[in-house]
């Protein structure tokens, strides 16, 4: 496949607060030009419960400094959507694009964020869809996957969580997505067993792939120090997580 290239960074588990400003450092980069490529950031995070512009008091029955009592990172968030949790086995994907090369329609990039993780979960097996009025993706009434974005001068952060292998226990102390009775599924639920290391580097590989295939875009893989070179956040990052997972 050729022509514009997508750079994708597989970053391991990163603390929320050091992906938040590498995300802004891309983005800022993108915006001014100095980046020529559109970028997707895959990684795990530790507990953390994320609080969009849309989150409500009814979302949180565990209230945020309690949460934080808890041992989980509380942040409060410029994408949309309601609160939701984080955390290691979810593999999270973090778009830079610049939606002036493909299209400049907010609704438009969620749809095709849905598509991406609709495809990946093809690729491994699991049927997935839209649920009506809901943004994210679901299978079998379960909702696998959630998407919150933000976008500033068309250029994206932010993104989609995929549940792949994690402990779904932390969607319990929340509301996800403000979202009543929701159940949170997971790939390795759908599936029926769990293939580890594998699964994890089937997910990305076909997250990898479908991102390119929706966006139109030549994937390549790039480390972080490739993307920003020298730049603070890139000392924040734990080197035994900077490339692959860390196990």
């Amino acid at each position: 496949m050729t022509g514009p290239r997508l750079l994708v960074a597989d970053l391991g588990r990163v603390p929320y607060t050091a992906a938040h400003r590498l995300q802004h450092a891309l983005r800022e980069r993108r915006i001014a030009g100095s980046l020529g490529s559109d970028v997707l950031l895959l990684l795990e995070h530790e507990p953390t419960m994320t609080l969009g512009r849309g989150t409500r008091a009814s979302s949180l029955p565990v209230p945020p400094a309690e949460l934080a009592r808890r041992g989980m990172t509380v942040a409060e968030v410029e994408r949309g959507g309601d609160v939701t949790w984080h955390g290691p086995g979810q593999l999270v994907g973090y778009p830079i694009i610049h939606l002036s090369r493909h299209k400049e329609d907010l609704h438009w990039y969620l749809r095709q964020l849905e598509e991406v993780v609709i495809g990946t979960l093809g690729d491994l097996g699991i049927e997935a869809g839209r649920s009506t009025g809901q943004t994210g993706v679901w299978t079998s009434g379960r909702k696998i996957a959630s998407i919150g974005v933000h976008v500033r001068q068309w250029v994206t952060t932010h993104g989609f969580a995929l549940n792949v292998s994690n402990d779904s226990s932390g969607f319990d102390l929340i509301v996800p997505c403000g979202i009543q009775n929701v159940e949170m599924t997971s790939v390795v639920r759908e599936l029926g067993h769990d293939t580890g290391v594998t699964l994890w580097r089937r997910t990305i590989a076909a997250v990898t792939a479908n991102m390119a295939r929706v966006f139109g875009l030549a994937p390549g893989a790039v480390t972080l120090t490739e993307l920003l070179p020298g730049a603070p956040d890139a000392s924040e990052v734990p080197a035994s997580s900077r490339n692959g997972r860390a196990e």
